[in-house]
């Protein structure tokens, strides 16, 4: 019976710590930039990314600043992992209905580039 509390008592505090704390940004992913005007053409298109938070355990009352942050941070690290160093045209898909009884994920979404520096 000890061993069946301790092991969900373990399970427990494994996912409230993976779900409390938002994305870190990595090293690689703070040499990613946001920028409003397309790249031009010395840049080289990699793809789109997407980086999200999930807003499940922290509810409607999280904070939407430390929501958004986290998302715009695994939007970076997953650009650099893809070779890029620039995000344009970042866009917040709109909530849904469902967002307003249940927490969704906060996600950001963008094109990633490969610019000279």
């Amino acid at each position: 019976m000890q061993k069946i509390i301790s092991a969900g008592m373990v399970v427990t505090t494994l996912l409230l710590a993976g779900c409390s704390t938002g994305n870190q940004l990595s090293s690689s992913g703070q040499s990613v930039r946001f920028v409003e005007q397309q790249p031009g053409s010395e840049c080289r298109l990699l793809g789109t990314a997407t980086g999200e938070q999930s807003n499940w355990l922290s509810g409607q009352d999280g904070e939407e600043g430390g929501s958004m942050r986290s998302a715009a941070n695994a939007l970076r690290n997953q650009a650099a992992a893809m070779g890029g160093n620039v995000l344009y045209g970042v866009t917040t898909p709109t909530q849904s209905m469902l967002s307003s009884f249940v927490p969704t994920a906060t996600k950001m979404v963008g094109q990633v580039y490969k610019c000279p520096n």
